[in-house]
């Protein structure tokens, strides 16, 4: 009876301590570009802007070239890149050569797509779990450093998971879904 006892006691022990932590990794939106003229504040941190007001250069960033002032006891110049998107992250694409274009798109509704041409030094952020895409726009070779949200991010090549999927998906259901004529569908299958 007594091992019984403690039993319960020890059960009742844990279930006490044990903590559970859990969140919704999906966001609630596709990004929250800060308004800082807005007097509204959400635990603390500045209100989003409205999404219609929103505008590529909010994703931008020129002057990682610019000598900062480091006139300061510590000699140095820190340019933060700070972003608050939902829940973080996605890409930081830095151009360290002349001519990248980067762009995303937003989810359904609007599907707004959002582009830069970057120079060297510039930044852009891609907000976590957009579709997006970065190429160089120039004829010379360009050179980029990328920040991921995520230790292994993955790539998924849209083309290639939709017309190289194994089993396929049949042809008349992709020639409707993007409205194409299915002899082409079957030409972009045999492709991948």
């Amino acid at each position: 009876m007594s091992q019984f006892v403690n039993l319960i006691i020890i059960s009742a022990l844990i279930s006490f301590f044990n903590v559970a932590v859990a969140f919704w990794p999906a966001p609630l939106q596709d990004f929250c570009v800060a308004d800082p003229t807005s007097k509204a504040r959400g635990n603390g941190e500045l209100a989003c802007k409205n999404p219609a007001l929103v505008q590529a250069n909010d994703f931008f960033f020129s002057g990682l070239l610019s000598p900062g002032n480091t006139t300061n006891p510590y000699g140095a110049s820190v340019i933060p890149v700070t972003v608050a998107t939902l829940p973080g992250l996605n890409t930081l694409g830095i151009s360290l050569a002349r001519s990248l274009q980067v762009g995303f798109v937003t989810s359904n509704p609007n599907y707004n797509h959002f582009n830069k041409t970057l120079q060297v030094g510039d930044v852009f952020v891609v907000p976590v779990g957009l579709v997006h895409y970065q190429f160089n726009a120039g004829s010379e070779n360009t050179v980029v450093i990328a920040a991921l949200n995520s230790e292994s991010p993955g790539i998924i090549a849209f083309p290639n998971s939709i017309f190289g999927a194994k089993p396929d998906i049949g042809s008349d259901y992709l020639a409707k879904t993007f409205q194409l004529d299915k002899c082409i569908v079957e030409e972009l299958l045999a492709k991948f």
